[in-house]
């Protein structure tokens, strides 16, 4: 009989406990460091501090904390993990806890279903905070905003209120969101059956943001709405001219406007590249036969070099409309350089409707970080969990923005920086009345963890 030549020399023989104290999300040290910087806690204890009844429990703010941990960690989207967290002596003590103040389930149930039917008018505030630091960190002399639906697929959940049929032939929620720079800046949770332009909200969520805009930020910052399809009606257009907002928005593709483009002379066309593919594109006014007044046009055409592959049905045409070049109060401010390429250049109209696509990409971001299934039979709790979720992400975009820079792309989704910046062994240790947080040379190395840790404790904190 042959030796086991593959014997390895380094074989482990036993099992053991050890009594130290070690974690396997080390990254999470940095996370709630950001927490702190920013001052998130003071403008959560502002909106919802007078939910606690008693002395007795633990703090809002501290509830708040594990929450967001919970979403960042992303091991489980069940409630009944809260109890695991609250045993796990390495987890308390990275996010800077006791075991004794990390909540279990029942009280995380407890706590969402403590909110009233208004609680949602306070976390949107929450979140148009968060939006105008982000605004005044930035700078931009142009706002790009968009609003969309994202649908929140819980057909396999048991029976929820507010679970109904959405466009996407699946029961859910459907809530109402503002985009602006891969961020959701503000949102109305919704059931699954309002539509896009359901009711009024559309022209009130542009109304208030618009004026904390104006109010918090700037009087004369130029402000650009996206919309598809969905938005396409009179009111919410008016809505944006007597704002002076402007819109760009994909129109209703119907009979008459076919009909006028279609005996358009050739040589009335002009061409619109973006270095991988070529539209032609034709402007004229636009009007509804109910409507009161003419928009701009543009109706686009991929084009074929004379060669038609598509069916008429299957054309990748569409009409955009604007009120950029029609309405003067819409680039009243804009710098003259910023002016002629918005106002004078068609391209950039058609440029800035193509990015509709990216626009979704936060929806996909989200549910990446989160999850679409909600825990609670009742509205009221799961439209907190929504919430909450939205003001995570919202950290966590900002987080990787002015953390995790330079370590991994910006673009990155939630499961990338888990497995780089989060899921890594550390130990915690005490002396001289100081915790330690420890970690391989080769993450101290390779992440420049060091660094992180400074940055981390340096951000421009929310101004209340």
């Amino acid at each position: 009989m042959k030796k086991n030549v593959f014997k390895s020399k380094c074989k482990i023989n036993k099992i053991g406990v050890t009594n130290d104290t070690l974690t396997g999300r080390g990254g999470m040290s940095l996370f709630v460091k950001y927490l702190s910087s920013v001052e998130i806690y003071p403008l959560l204890e502002e909106f919802f501090g007078d939910i606690r009844k008693s002395g007795k429990g633990l703090p809002v703010w501290n509830i708040f904390k594990q929450i967001f941990c919970w979403f960042y960690d992303g091991t489980s989207r069940h409630l009944n993990s809260f109890d695991q967290l609250r045993a796990d002596e390495g987890y308390a003590s990275v996010i800077e806890n006791s075991q004794t103040e990390m909540v279990s389930s029942h009280q995380i149930k407890r706590f969402y279903k403590s909110f009233s039917w208004v609680c949602g008018g306070p976390f949107r505030k929450i979140l148009r905070k968060m939006f105008i630091w982000r605004l005044r960190r930035e700078n931009p002399e142009v706002i790009d905003l968009t609003l969309d639906t994202m649908v929140m697929d819980n057909d396999e959940a048991q029976k929820r209120y507010g679970v109904q049929p959405t466009y996407k032939k699946v029961k859910g929620f459907q809530p109402l969101q503002a985009i602006w720079n891969g961020k959701i800046v503000d949102a109305v949770f919704r059931g699954g059956k309002k539509h896009s332009n359901y009711g009024n909200t559309v022209v009130n969520m542009m109304r208030d943001l618009v004026r904390v805009i104006r109010e918090e930020y700037s009087e004369t910052v130029t402000i650009i709405v996206r919309l598809d399809s969905g938005f396409f009606d009179e009111k919410i257009l008016q809505a944006c001219d007597n704002l002076g907002v402007g819109f760009i928005c994909t129109g209703k593709m119907y009979k008459g406007v076919k009909e006028y483009v279609g005996v358009q002379l050739e040589d009335q066309w002009d061409v619109y590249s973006n270095r991988n593919q070529e539209w032609k594109y034709l402007e004229f006014g636009y009007r509804c036969d109910s409507w009161e007044r003419f928009y701009r046009a543009i109706y686009t055409r991929l084009s074929h070099d004379g060669e038609q592959r598509l069916l008429d049905f299957a054309r990748p045409d569409n009409v955009i409309l604007t009120n950029i070049g029609v309405n003067p109060k819409v680039l009243a401010n804009c710098s003259t350089q910023e002016e002629e390429r918005r106002l004078l250049h068609t391209e950039t109209i058609i440029e800035s409707h193509h990015m509709r696509g990216a626009d979704e990409l936060p929806h996909r971001g989200l549910k990446d970080f989160g999850f679409e299934e909600l825990p609670f039979k009742r509205f009221v709790p799961n439209s907190v969990v929504y919430y909450c979720m939205l003001i995570s992400y919202f950290l966590f975009e900002t987080y990787k923005e002015d953390v995790l820079d330079g370590v991994m792309p910006i673009g990155s989704y939630a499961t990338t920086v888990r497995r780089k910046a989060l899921d890594f062994a550390a130990k915690i240790i005490g002396t001289g009345r100081q915790l330690i947080l420890k970690v391989t040379q080769a993450v101290m190395d390779n992440l420049h963890f060091d660094i992180l840790w400074q940055r981390s404790q340096k951000p421009i904190p929310i101004i209340i």
